[in-house]
């Protein structure tokens, strides 16, 4: 369970955030066999309240948002199979390129992958790295959407990627509840 669990926890947060998770579990837990211990997602009412919340305010980073044009209609004329096919391909090789880069993944929310750089490692390349990671992506998009072409579809590539890109301050944290989450706020 404790290795199931390290690997979750690796997955959804920034290793700088992952490691002060677990201290602060193992600071806030009163007695030292307790099974809270071991879980650095407890986030109970009597956690949130005799702790400060985890975030922290990043002055240089470059937010980077991709989106799938056409995906809409596109996957109303699929079977849900198909759209995962598509999504979990294109993600995968995101965070490829993402790890290439340097840039970090936030999210993913619908057809839109969400990711920064400039935390949690402040780069002063940001902007750089965040650019490098779009162009690297809009090209991987053609050739993953000429590839899945033969499984789902003629239509397929047509899919398209438009990036939004903002550089600016943000503040980053684990935003604690029920389902735990690295989240970004700014402008």
């Amino acid at each position: 369970r404790i290795m199931r669990q390290d690997k979750i926890v690796s997955d959804v947060f920034p290793s700088a955030i992952r490691d002060r998770l677990y201290n602060q579990n193992i600071d806030t837990t009163q007695n030292p066999n307790h099974d809270d211990l071991l879980d650095p997602l407890d986030f109970g009412t009597s956690n949130m309240i005799g702790s400060a919340p985890l975030a922290d305010l990043f002055p240089n980073t470059t937010v980077i948002f991709a989106d799938i044009v056409g995906f809409t209609a596109w996957s109303s004329q699929r079977e849900p199979s198909q759209v995962f096919v598509l999504l979990e391909t294109i993600y995968n090789a995101f965070d490829k390129i993402a790890y290439r880069h340097g840039v970090f993944k936030v999210e993913t929310v619908g057809d839109c992958y969400v990711a920064v750089a400039g935390l949690p490692e402040p780069d002063e390349e940001h902007a750089v790295a965040a650019c490098r990671f779009a162009r690297s992506c809009l090209k991987k998009m053609k050739e993953i959407t000429l590839k899945l072409e033969v499984t789902l579809g003629p239509d397929t590539s047509d899919l398209d990627l438009r990036i939004g890109i903002h550089s600016g301050q943000v503040t980053a944290g684990v935003l604690r509840g029920e389902r735990s989450r690295f989240q970004l706020f700014g402008d």
